[in-house]
């Protein structure tokens, strides 16, 4: 900002001095020793120089001007009569200067101009570089208060991941544990691929002994490594789960019941859901909308079935003998319930159906050897006729389900924003144990079920279907996973999971399908 303030004086400075030579230099140099001085038309002083010959006729004047109402350089001269002066040497001397004054005049004023283009420029830059001083105020002081939240917002994150620090510390533990699992399971390996290897070698009766055999090494090692529940289990169960160990299930709000049946004590083994096998079809028949199931704590022998067609406006309760007779026949005895059910979401368990009745948040306990109402309860803030249903809408607002701990219920209030609520119900007198309150919304959920301890949720009821939440109650904690669901017929409209079966049941757009599931168990060192 300064060189162009410095060009400015020097400009000003040069025009005093050309104004300075020209009022004392022209006298002279055409013989004028005469000067006065008048005030010129506007009030400014002007310097007036001439000669007074003898006769006034011949006389002329010279008259020069510092400075004109805008700050110019004026000179003016005055001559005598052309006639009279024209053959003059001093004549045309003094028309040689006034060209050369008026070249002068002109370069002045170019020069005027671009002084006072570049003292606007100056001006205008000046307030540039205040504008651009005040932001650069500005900007450092946003950068310090951005520090300081960024500070702020690293702290913050590093106080959320600071408890993940012993669960690493765990997982280092686990570490050896899962390294004796992985030489079982390569023991079990090398078995099936002898077997696999031997299999053309041998004829039919020579093969099932030696899968029988395989079978009763497995469940000797499934005892050996803490495995509580005795199942048969065929060769292609095998291949699919590839030995799947389990640890007693000690969460902290199960306990078993004195009212319960002695088969109901039995301890069921848990594991975390890892797969789940393509749908196998069992029937074909019922509406769009249903729900069947078994009871996961019938009797050894009892694999009755029961069937419920629709999911509102029904009170009759199919019981068919067995699973082949479901599969084979239309052979069944029919119960009527003494109010309509509510959704798809009934389960029976240990001898009684639990549902929800229909337009309201009450629960019922249906006793089928009395068909009588054992007990009823409300489930207190729990939306019902279509207010939380599943994404595919059938009064579903309410799932009752059961898992190796016993009876659940699943729905959503208004207190918690609409998103799903987990409760754990007392079998005998239906009230509530324990609730959990989870972040995701009932309405997104396409269908759900607890295996566990754990709630699984599914993206949706059709079209391409995966389980991708689960909410462990043992730690009240969720994640976000990613296990694909063959939706087969395009349309679920019932989910659950049973615990005695291993086994997901579903409603699928008219038909009846079962899903294998996979579950991973540690086996800690204290069961070993």
């Amino acid at each position: 900002m300064s060189v162009p303030l410095l060009k400015i004086g020097v400009v000003l400075s040069t025009m005093a001095m050309i104004t300075n030579w020209m009022s004392q230099t022209l006298p002279s140099l055409v013989g004028l020793n005469t000067t006065k001085l008048t005030a010129a038309q506007g009030g400014y002083p002007d310097r007036s120089i001439g000669v007074l010959p003898a006769n006034p006729e011949e006389s002329w004047q010279v008259y020069s001007s510092a400075q004109d109402s805008e700050g110019r350089c004026v000179c003016t001269v005055v001559a005598p009569q052309q006639t009279m002066c024209s053959r003059d040497a001093r004549t045309k001397q003094l028309r040689q200067l006034l060209e050369k004054v008026q070249n002068m005049t002109q370069s002045i004023q170019v020069l005027d101009q671009r002084t006072q283009r570049d003292l606007q420029y100056v001006v205008k830059m000046e307030d540039q570089l205040r504008g651009l001083e005040t932001k650069f105020r500005q900007v450092e002081e946003n950068h310090k208060q951005n520090i300081a939240k960024q500070y702020k917002v690293i702290k913050a994150k590093m106080a959320e991941l600071r408890p993940l620090i012993p669960v690493l510390e765990e997982y280092k533990a686990d570490a050896r544990l899962v390294q004796q699992f992985k030489e079982e399971v390569q023991n079990l390996t090398s078995s099936l691929s002898l077997l696999q290897q031997e299999m053309g070698a041998y004829d039919y009766d020579d093969l099932h002994s030696r899968v029988i055999s395989l079978e009763e090494r497995l469940r000797a090692c499934m005892q050996k490594l803490g495995h509580c529940r005795k199942k048969k289990t065929t060769l292609s169960d095998l291949t699919t789960h590839r030995l799947n160990m389990c640890h007693k299930y000690t969460h902290p709000s199960v306990r078993v019941d004195a009212g319960l049946s002695n088969t109901s004590q039995k301890v069921m083994a848990c594991g975390k859901l890892t797969g789940i096998s393509d749908a196998i079809t069992i029937k074909t028949s019922g509406s769009r909308f249903g729900s069947w199931m078994t009871d996961p704590l019938a009797p050894e022998g009892d694999t009755r079935v029961w069937y419920m067609d629709g999911y509102h406006n029904n009170r009759f309760v199919r019981e068919y003998k067995s699973m082949a007779d479901f599969m084979t026949s239309d052979n069944f005895t029919s119960h009527r319930l003494p109010h309509p059910w509510s959704g798809t979401g009934q389960v029976v368990y240990n001898g009684s159906i639990y549902f929800n009745k229909f337009q309201s948040n009450m629960i019922i306990k249906f006793d089928f050897k009395t068909s009588t109402i054992s007990k009823s309860q409300r489930l207190d803030n729990a939306g019902y006729s279509n207010t939380y249903h599943y994404a595919w809408g059938g009064h579903s607002d309410i799932d009752l389900m059961v898992d190796e701990g016993g009876l659940w219920a699943v729905y959503a209030t208004n207190q918690n924003a609409g998103n799903i609520v987990i409760s754990k119900l007392h079998p005998l007198t239906l009230h509530i144990i324990q609730s959990w309150t989870t972040n995701h919304p009932r309405r997104s959920a396409g269908e759900s079920f607890m295996i566990c301890g754990t709630l699984y949720v599914t993206n949706g009821y059709s079209g391409g279907t995966k389980v991708y939440y689960a909410y462990h109650t043992n730690s009240s904690t969720y994640e976000y996973i990613d296990i694909v669901l063959q939706n087969k017929y395009s349309h679920i409209s019932m989910l659950d999971y049973n615990p005695r079966d291993r086994a997901l049941y579903a409603w699928n757009n008219g038909h009846q399908v079962l899903y294998n599931v996979t579950l991973f168990h540690v086996i800690r060192s204290e069961q070993l």
